[in-house]
């Protein structure tokens, strides 16, 4: 096996607990030599306690994954693989990380969800290839500063953590597509959002919020817009710049009119509005050309709005 260390055949195959056992026995096969093809290590669901140090010698590793273990700590070799471009940690029993992460300079995907993580290493200020980081299902309260470095960042996951504000940086992030920050006691979102204006899904449902930054209707090409479950009294009365929405969702919140602008988000697709306090609806939401499902049970409607009757003529389904 002249180029190809065996940890690359566990998509033919051979991963986790066998894929150990092939390195006891073969540690001739490791990826030592600098002509052997880049390498993956799948360790997933393995029940390791520990990450065995037969591993320590794969230094051309590029992906490693150790998913659904039991880890409490990360061998310091780990931290010398610096050819990852793929680092999978989450779900296991990790409570801290060490600042020796901002070794992995080629880091373009980071999971550290699903751990018992209280903070993230300040770490992030060379990890200038990073697109993905996935930090959900930890006991988080605050992101490291050195994250704002992160400039390819474009997917960032933090939900289900307890979080009650986020960075006023985070507006400087500007690669950023997708944000994630659901199930957290966030009680107001950065102004500085609307600097983001590459922004193409908003997911900040069961928080705390109580309003909306006047800045959010800045982030143009916003397609998802979920915030079901906050506290939400009232939106921007421009929201109508949201001219690329085509999900609102609106569930849950304490609305009790919503601004005429909506009748003219003419990509809208499906309008979440059940739970609310809602007495009447704006007429011009009749207009909306391409509305497919529209839901406003368990609101305060006085009446059938006649706009009703137009949207399901043109085939929207409409909950009432």
């Amino acid at each position: 096996m002249s180029n190809q260390c065996v940890a690359h055949q566990h998509s033919a195959g051979i991963r986790g607990l066998d894929l150990l056992a092939a390195l006891e026995t073969r540690p001739d096969l490791l990826p030592e030599r600098p002509d052997l093809a880049e390498c993956h290590l799948n360790l997933d669901g393995s029940r390791l306690t520990v990450l065995p140090d037969v591993l320590r010698g794969c230094l051309k590793t590029t992906v490693f994954s150790a998913y659904d273990n039991a880890l409490t700590s990360i061998p310091e070799w780990l931290w010398q693989f610096e050819h990852l471009t793929t680092l999978n940690l989450s779900a296991n029993q990790l409570s801290a990380l060490p600042e020796a992460l901002g070794r992995l300079h080629r880091l373009e995907m980071l999971d550290l969800g699903h751990n018992a993580l209280q903070q993230v290493p300040d770490a992030f200020a060379n990890l200038h290839r990073l697109t993905f980081l996935y930090l959900s299902n930890n006991r988080l309260k605050a992101l490291p500063d050195s994250l704002q470095q992160a400039q390819a960042l474009k997917y960032l996951n933090i939900t289900d953590n307890s979080f009650s504000e986020l960075p006023t940086w985070l507006g400087s992030l500007n690669a950023l597509t997708e944000l994630r920050v659901y199930n957290n006691a966030l009680t107001a979102l950065p102004d500085t959002l609307g600097n983001l204006t590459g922004l193409r899904e908003l997911h900040a449902m069961n928080n705390l919020l109580e309003r909306l930054p006047e800045s959010l209707t800045s982030c143009v090409n916003l397609q998802k817009l979920m915030l079901q479950g906050n506290k939400l009294a009232a939106l921007p009365e421009d929201i109508n710049k949201l001219t690329a929405l085509t999900e609102l969702d609106l569930r849950f919140n304490q609305l009790t009119a919503l601004p005429e602008s909506v009748a003219e988000l003419n990509n809208l697709r499906f309008l979440d509005l059940r739970a609310n306090a809602l007495t009447s609806l704006p007429a011009g939401l009749a207009a909306l050309p391409r509305l497919e499902k529209l839901d406003v049970r368990w609101n305060r409607l006085t009446q059938i709005p006649a706009a009703f009757q137009v949207l399901e003529n043109r085939g929207c389904l409409i909950y009432a």
